[in-house]
């Protein structure tokens, strides 16, 4: 399994460039912008293998390695303190490692040689196995204080995470979340915060299997395959018609054909056809879960959401994204946004089979296997 990554390097994320290794600020595209998708480098003594997840947050990347004696490499650094670890997560200010008999989170921003935080596990209270955030009991949040406790009634199977809002899985698939919902984040229909986790009605009797939240959007997959968006669309990341992204569009295809023809007149029929453009409705808040169909024939398998973007793993192999592209982190090598799902061609050309998608607040990385030729 490779992992590639497109979008955001300003802190080499990626890959790291000349000027980065010289410690030079550069606004080259070729440093900042990777958009059209890179294969990941690693350090030489963790290579980017089966065993390898990808965690990321705004300015990082951390590979968590499980072949062999597990550690955790923050963009090709090993993490001395993270050998045998089972998972790890990280944010701006923390990276928090999940032993089988501890939970420890680490200021990133200070030079210290031991946690900032701890929290023993014992194996009675570990139960099934659990992914960060959740740990026993609750869950740990990206800023003190850490651990939060959930009620043992929720049965929570997975959790995520943004600045504002959480999103729970439950054992059974319901769909619960709480945080700041002002721009329909949490599904409820209204703008509203919840303090306390709600179930999203509108999923209700519909179990639900995978779950993901961007910076102010959530998303899940049904058993069945089906994708479930609701929040904010300002920049298409619902795959929903947004206003401001077609406007845009419309405006440089004007310029276009301006440029290729001063003299040219618009004939009725046109008029006509851009007068049903201008009736679309356009969505800038989904206060409801809408179901979105991708693809007609194909499942859809995980799902993950940057800050303003969405990207998606079909059960063919294939990756969509849609939303805010302007660092690349579409994979459609070029810095166009979009508010319609579009398959990332380089995959597929490069005979590749996407398996698992994890993204940044403004990047993406993809693990992907060699296809196999019938």
């Amino acid at each position: 399994m490779r992992w590639f990554g497109f979008g955001f390097n300003a802190f080499g994320q990626i890959h790291v460039g000349e000027k980065l290794i010289k410690g030079e600020c550069s606004d080259a595209a070729e440093e900042v912008k990777v958009f059209s998708p890179a294969e990941l480098d690693c350090c030489s003594c963790c290579r980017v293998k089966t065993g390898c997840h990808i965690r990321a947050s705004w300015s990082r990347r951390a590979c968590l390695h499980l072949d062999g004696d597990s550690c955790v490499c923050l963009c090709g650094v090993s993490v001395k303190d993270s050998r045998g670890c089972k998972d790890a997560s990280v944010s701006e200010s923390h990276l928090t490692l999940a032993f089988s008999d501890r939970i420890e989170s680490w200021d990133l921003q200070k030079e210290e040689k031991t946690p900032s935080w701890s929290m023993g596990i014992t194996t009675e209270s570990s139960g099934p196995s659990l992914n960060l955030p959740l740990v026993p009991g609750g869950y740990i949040a990206t800023k003190p204080p850490f651990y939060r406790s959930l009620s043992p009634h929720l049965k929570a199977k997975s959790l995520a995470l943004s600045a504002e809002h959480a999103v729970l899985l439950s054992a059974s698939g319901a769909v619960y979340t709480w945080g700041l919902g002002s721009h329909g984040q949490l599904g409820h229909g209204g703008l509203t915060p919840e303090e306390e986790p709600r179930a999203v009605e509108a999923l209700w009797g519909m179990p639900m299997s995978c779950v993901a939240t961007g910076g102010w959007h959530s998303v899940c997959i049904s058993d069945g395959g089906d994708l479930y968006v609701w929040g904010w669309n300002e920049s298409g990341q619902l795959g929903l018609p947004s206003r401001g992204l077609r406007k845009a569009l419309q405006q440089q295809r004007s310029q276009q054909a301006g440029a290729t023809c001063q003299d040219a007149r618009t004939s009725p029929a046109e008029e006509s056809q851009e007068g049903e453009k201008n009736e679309e409705v356009f969505i800038s808040i989904q206060a409801f879960p809408a179901l979105l169909d991708i693809t007609p024939s194909c499942e859809i398998r995980t799902v993950s959401c940057g800050s303003r973007h969405t990207a998606a793993v079909t059960t063919t192999g294939d990756l969509y994204t849609w939303g805010w592209g302007d660092y690349g982190q579409l994979g459609h090598q070029t810095l166009i946004s979009s508010d319609e799902p579009q398959r990332v061609e380089f995959f597929s050309e490069q005979h590749m089979r996407v398996v698992d998608v994890v993204c940044g607040a403004w990047n993406t990385f993809a693990a992907v296997v060699k296809e196999e030729v019938a």
